[in-house]
């Protein structure tokens, strides 16, 4: 049950701000929003604006005049609150909580003609900055959730500082330190017969011996044991060399900061979790990784559920990273995603006229196509794992 209301939290929040984004974006540009719905259909209950207040409907199974059950709206009510407007727009809470979607007035691929002559409410009429503008506010949204949510958890907790004493705090689970045996709280006394007094000696011994067996000394319970395993091997960030690693982390001591130091290690934190994407995508072009290890929507679930068990912390920290992936996932140009349909309004502001129907109907099958191939992948890992396969 925590796993369940833990991923649905953390989809809920990340699906609910892109959205927010694409939705005050259209309000900034004068584009009618003609529906703003968390989750996706059917609808469970909606708000529409009308003139002078609000319609409120719920939805659920009912009769039809022929006696079959059918979903459909149970309940109508009018909220009075005269003077008001109304925007027309439909705000709309649906059965499926995986999800959202922001529909405006006079998307192209709605009205299936690209000659046809847009009302000024409509997206069409607006400038191509404009439309970049509304398509690019989603990814925007989530770079700043996860900034913000960065900035926060450094205000909170302070700046880490590492520990200098070489002794084990956490390990990765699967990575060779776990593998061969190594615990919480032991002490590493010698790396292939160097003596190591610092967490820098130990970190500097391992980066130079990537994939490679090493013999380590260290002392558990004032004991000195020994033991010997392989290394794996990472890029390195800064250099995009290879080095070495066993899965192992620091014990931290966090110092109190100021607010504009929290801001600044909210950037750096932010342009990791990009970076730590980049990464991955150079690791699998040069077969330093296996596409099997991309993770979809099981694995999510299962370090939803993982993290909301450690804490609060852990959980955000998931949600930030997790925003990170969403924005560069949406902002690259695939057909079907944001950063595509970007990518096709730059090329017609170039080419100076729209793209016709049918090469805008042929980009969209090639984009769906790759992303179908793409979720299925990471689905069929998923469930690979799931199984312990």
């Amino acid at each position: 049950m925590t796993t369940l209301i833990a991923t649905i939290i953390l989809l809920g929040v990340l699906i609910f701000i892109h959205e927010l984004g694409h939705y005050l974006a259209a309000r900034s540009i004068g584009v009618r929003v003609e529906r703003f719905s968390v989750g996706y259909p059917p609808r469970l209950m909606t708000f529409t604006s009308i003139p002078d207040g609000w319609e409120f409907r719920l939805f659920f199974y009912r009769k039809n005049d022929e006696g079959k059950l059918t979903w459909g709206p149970i309940k109508s009510t009018i909220i009075s609150r005269p003077g008001r407007k109304g925007s027309g727009t439909e705000y709309c809470f649906a059965v499926i909580p995986f999800g959202g979607y922001v529909k405006v007035a006079g998307v192209i691929d709605e009205s299936m003609d690209a000659t046809f002559e847009h009302k000024p409410y409509e997206l069409m009429s607006k400038s191509k900055w404009q439309q970049i503008w509304f398509m690019s506010a989603g990814v925007i949204m989530n770079t700043l959730l996860a900034f913000i949510i960065f900035t926060g958890l450094s205000n909170y907790t302070g700046k880490p500082v590492v520990s200098k004493e070489p002794i084990i705090s956490e390990l990765l689970p699967g990575l060779p330190a776990d593998i061969a045996g190594l615990k919480s709280g032991d002490i590493i006394e010698r790396i292939e017969g160097e003596r190591i007094s610092t967490w820098d000696d130990l970190t500097t011994e391992i980066h130079k011996r990537p994939n490679q067996n090493i013999d380590i000394q260290y002392s558990r319970d004032r004991k000195s044991e020994f033991i010997s395993f392989k290394t794996s091997f990472r890029l390195n960030p800064t250099t995009g060399d290879t080095m070495g690693v066993i899965g192992i982390y620091p014990e931290f001591e966090y110092q109190p900061i100021t607010f504009s130091e929290s801001v600044n290690m909210g950037m750096v934190a932010t342009a990791r979790g990009f970076g730590m994407i980049i990464l991955s995508i150079r690791m699998l072009s040069s077969g330093q990784a296996s596409i099997k290890e991309i993770g979809g929507p099981i694995m999510i679930a299962q370090l939803a559920g993982e993290t909301a068990r450690a804490g609060w912390i852990p959980f955000l920290s998931l949600m930030a990273l997790i925003s990170c992936n969403l924005a560069f996932i949406n902002v690259l140009p695939i057909p079907g995603l944001d950063g595509g349909h970007i990518f096709l309004t730059i090329i017609e502001g170039i080419i100076r006229r729209p793209l016709s129907m049918k090469m805008r109907m042929t980009i969209q099958q090639i984009g769906m196509a790759l992303l179908l191939m793409l979720m299925i992948t990471v689905i069929v890992n998923d469930v690979g794992r799931l199984f312990g396969n």
